[in-house]
């Protein structure tokens, strides 16, 4: 539900004579875990919250908080990196489902569970699991996207085919181009239950196919959205002392930012970015694998469908995202400790007694001081391997880092106990050791098994060159078919998405 930068721009900044009234109607909250900015760069943690207890006025069409819709998630979860001496933005998606340690206080959850304890555990989560640099927070809630949907007048959108979602209302009974008011526009973003009708199928929509992919299916429709949106501002012009005075009037009161983003932050963001055009801006996906063998029992408690993040994939992702190179710490900017600097103990999660010290020894050959410990149970028949470190520093996350760049498969950081070692690597499902990341960030990684040994494959979207790196494996450490094959880091539309309208009531670019 995040409109754009530009938006939240505007609801301080761009109208000069009342932005500090508009400043004052903000809610500011104290956020923690907030990271130093570096490089002349900020990362801006962008929410979109289910709240319905926070809302001024509820709406039965939301769920009622006096009924028991009291559950705070974070439906979005986007974040900004903003370049102050390039004057480029680009935006990073955490799919909402993705199964992280540090989600809670207490433990594991999907990472849309964190917000329930406050904005300072979602930071803490994205910190700790995926060495995400948060510099400030910015909430918004169902009101504050409807209102700012309905101030610019409503807004078109071409749907290709005819699409029903029973959780969020949406409920398109023609095809073409169609008019969206603040509340019709929410059923389209939050709709992530879609069923679609194809040629052939009758009116009743029970019969209709459902989507797979939920979640990620949900985020290229809110990255087209957002570029609808930004194009829908774009005609109307901001500076329009009007569309812009309405514009602010209806995101303040309903707008969440951390206590120290400050007004001269915000007035700095206005001069530096207001003119970025948001359709042009780079949107992309953090890549995921899918749990596929049904519901995920972790611990004993049924979590229902999750992701799992990628290593070292991921790794890459984030380092790229923040415009720095391989082997980077990405709290600080600074070059990650050589691997015979950190000591790594490895202990078996899978219920294998081989795999940690399989693990060991990769992390061995690669110049770690790496030794096997033992063994712990598993936690479900599926696990992703966890790379913990025992503080929230960036010396102890970059010595993470360093480890997680190495591992392939399910593999995420985590805050937790590593005693004795920098760093305590926990095997999951599937796990082996990769080569260093190269200096071009790579795709997504494909694992196959040969024989008695595990082949790890990362092609480079700017050449041919193939890196293989083979780990010895005695057919214990294999790609599980219980995983789906990564998500892409691009999601292109599908054929029944709605998209932008073009001339005379077509489809738009």
């Amino acid at each position: 539900m995040i409109v754009a930068l530009a938006v939240v721009v505007i609801a301080v900044g761009a109208v000069v004579g009342d932005y500090f009234y508009l400043n004052s109607l903000v809610h500011r909250v104290t956020v923690s875990h907030e990271t130093t900015r570096y490089n002349n760069t900020e990362d801006i943690l962008l929410v979109g919250s289910t709240s319905r207890c926070a809302l001024s006025v509820q709406n039965k069409a939301y769920g009622l908080c006096s009924q028991g819709v009291t559950g705070v998630n974070s439906d979005v979860v986007m974040i900004v990196h903003l370049n102050f001496t390039t004057k480029q933005v680009s935006l990073l998606s955490v799919p909402r489902d993705v199964f992280v340690p540090n989600a809670r206080t207490t433990g594991a959850n999907k990472i849309d569970a964190a917000l329930y304890q406050g904005p300072s555990q979602l930071v803490s989560a994205l910190t700790n699991d995926f060495g995400i640099p948060v510099n400030h927070f910015i909430e918004l809630n169902f009101d504050t996207f409807a209102n700012v949907v309905n101030v610019l007048g409503g807004i078109n959108m071409y749907f290709p085919m005819e699409v029903f979602d029973a959780y969020s209302g949406l409920n398109i009974t023609h095809t073409g181009c169609q008019h969206l008011n603040g509340y019709q526009a929410l059923q389209v973003v939050r709709a992530r239950h879609l069923q679609i009708r194809f040629p052939g199928d009758g009116p009743n929509h029970a019969t209709w196919p459902q989507e797979g992919l939920s979640d990620l299916a949900r985020i290229r429709r809110d990255h087209e959205f957002l570029r609808v949106v930004a194009e829908a501002l774009k005609a109307r012009g901001l500076g329009n002392p009007i569309t812009d005075q309405r514009l602010a009037q209806a995101i303040a009161p309903n707008l969440e930012v951390d206590s120290a983003f400050s007004l001269s932050d915000m007035l700095s963001l206005a001069s530096n970015f207001a003119h970025v055009s948001v359709s042009n801006v780079p949107q992309v996906t953090l890549p995921v694998v899918l749990l596929q063998s049904g519901p995920y029992i972790y611990q004993g408690y049924d979590y229902g469908d999750v992701e799992f993040p990628l290593g070292p994939t991921d790794t890459s992702v984030v380092t790229h995202f923040l415009e720095l190179s391989p082997g980077t710490n990405t709290l600080t900017g600074r070059p990650l400790p050589p691997p015979h600097q950190v000591t790594v103990a490895v202990e078996g999660g899978t219920g294998v007694a081989s795999a940690g010290p399989l693990v060991a020894a990769g992390l061995r050959r690669l110049g770690f001081a790496a030794r096997a410990t033992g063994a712990v149970a598993p936690v479900g028949s599926r696990s992703e391997t966890i790379v913990y470190h025992a503080s929230s520093t960036p010396a102890a996350i970059g010595a993470a880092e360093a480890v997680a760049a190495r591992l392939s498969g399910p593999v995420v950081m985590a805050l937790g106990p590593s005693p004795g070692a920098d760093v305590t690597v926990v095997t999951g499902s599937d796990v082996a050791v990769s080569a260093p990341a190269p200096a071009t960030r790579p795709a997504s990684p494909t694992t196959t098994t040969t024989g008695k040994s595990t082949t790890t494959t990362s092609r480079h979207p700017t050449s041919s060159t193939t890196t293989t790196t083979t780990v010895t494996d005695p057919a214990q450490l294999h790609a599980d078919p219980a995983f789906s094959a990564p998500t892409l880091l691009n999601q292109a539309l599908q054929p029944w998405d709605p998209r932008s309208c073009g001339p005379h009531g077509t489809a738009g670019p």
